[in-house]
């Protein structure tokens, strides 16, 4: 099963490659390389530029999947806890998404007046759902999760807290990916903004509630 979830660790991370090469022909001698929050180029540069973000997001994706897939090596938590097998999926979820928002980037740099603002977004809200669906699964470890002190300390606020949390950013992902269908530019960066600031400030509210609730309760 390992061995499966590394071959597909290492096909995302080099089909972005391929699509680069496949595109590099028909490139002219400028690209754009930068994209503000309207989803409009504003930075250029040669053509060869094209192999940069999938060197970047490759070696992100590897190092990501490295690290989760072996967490149990360098973090005593993990270790205990025996995370690996709730970490592995969301390790292979990690490069499967930014091979996607690599493929996104490619695509916009070759095809112009593609709508590249909403499709990144509508891919991180893929992400953000994808996360709310493994954070419940999670167990107490010191890389991934709401690594908080009274989440680490206490498995139970740990379990409710991620509980809610995955709630929260399906949610919360599933509004972006609709919003992104409707809405560009501006509007559509404020919102993903703040749809991020909720769903990671509300479960650190309420676990830091829990922990309050039960420092009180220890002291009657």
């Amino acid at each position: 099963m390992q061995t499966k979830k590394g071959f597909l660790a290492v096909v995302f991370t080099l089909l972005p490659f391929g699509y680069a090469i496949y595109l590099y022909p028909s490139l002219g001698d400028q690209i754009p390389i930068h994209f503000n929050i309207e989803g409009k180029a504003d930075g250029w540069a040669s053509r060869n530029s094209i192999f940069i973000m999938p060197v970047i997001m490759g070696f992100v994706s590897i190092f990501t999947f490295l690290l989760l897939t072996n967490i149990e090596k360098f973090d005593p938590k993990a270790r205990a806890a025996n995370v690996k097998d709730t970490l592995s999926p969301v390790a292979i979820f990690i490069s499967g998404v930014l091979c996607a928002l690599t493929l996104v980037i490619l695509y916009g740099i070759s095809h112009e007046h593609t709508p590249i603002d909403q499709l990144l977004f509508g891919v991180l809200g893929l992400l953000f759902i994808g996360m709310g669906y493994y954070m419940p699964n999670m167990k107490q470890n010191y890389f991934a999760g709401y690594k908080l002190p009274w989440t680490l300390e206490n498995e139970e606020n740990w379990k409710k807290t991620h509980g809610l949390a995955g709630k929260y950013w399906i949610v919360g992902g599933a509004l972006q990916v609709l919003l992104a269908i409707f809405l560009s530019g501006e509007i559509l960066f404020y919102i993903f903004m703040t749809i991020t600031i909720l769903v990671s400030l509300i479960p650190i509210l309420y676990s830091y509630s829990l922990f309050k609730k039960n420092k009180q309760g220890a002291s009657k």
